[in-house]
């Protein structure tokens, strides 16, 4: 698969967020990761407690890994990960590499970033340990090359660029959109917004919908 050849090392690529809610965004950077870098699988991580994100409300976990699904039905490469969900305390990527390295030994490893995360990559949990494990990739705009934040200029580290049309599509203006009673269908697709419409998500009066 991925067009790597038989003998090749197979090309796995992470791509974690909230996804809360996941969206079209989301799909067409996963799409573009899988064409550019010849991907064999591309695992989708739903964070059970970003540390950046404390003190946010979030979806319930089992809601946003369902939604996931849903936006991934027909993409036979795609595979969603719950470990991070299912994981007590705080999220760090750098747990679930040691844990998937230690899992698939042999595999080639790419971190799917926007550039906005790749300007603050030097605040996460053991960065050049991370730098060390695995290629970054990251989208950036209009074929612009990703720009590394200072703190990482000087440690050595494997970056690529993914060149994709930059997107005005944000988690925070559709739960806005949502909770306003504005139709977000254009953002997630009719699958998601259907999802969403279905158990009250992110309304200002939501039922007790626990999935």
């Amino acid at each position: 698969m991925g067009g790597q050849g038989l003998s090749a090392a197979p090309r796995i690529g992470l791509l974690g967020g909230s996804f809360n809610p996941p969206h079209l965004a989301h799909l067409a950077l996963g799409r573009t990761a899988l064409q550019q870098l010849g991907l064999d699988e591309l695992r989708w991580l739903p964070a059970g407690a970003p540390w950046q994100k404390a003190g946010r409300v979030m979806a319930d976990g089992g809601h946003r890994a369902a939604m996931l699904a849903v936006l991934l039905a027909g993409e036979p490469r795609c595979v969603i990960d719950r470990r991070e969900l299912e994981r007590v305390g705080p999220t760090y990527t750098i747990d679930t590499v040691r844990e998937l390295q230690a899992e698939r030994p042999g595999v080639e490893w790419y971190l799917i970033l926007g550039q906005d995360q790749y300007a603050q990559f030097h605040t996460w949990r053991d960065a050049p340990e991370l730098l060390q494990r695995l290629t970054l990739a990251v989208a950036g705009r209009g074929g612009q090359a990703p720009q590394a934040p200072p703190a990482l200029a000087g440690l050595p580290q494997r970056c690529v660029l993914l060149d994709m049309a930059p997107t005005d599509i944000s988690a925070t203006d559709i739960r806005t959109r949502v909770a306003a009673g504005q139709t977000v269908t254009a953002q997630v697709g009719e699958r998601v917004a259907g999802y969403i419409e279905q158990h009250q998500l992110y309304s200002l009066q939501p039922r007790n919908t626990k999935h």
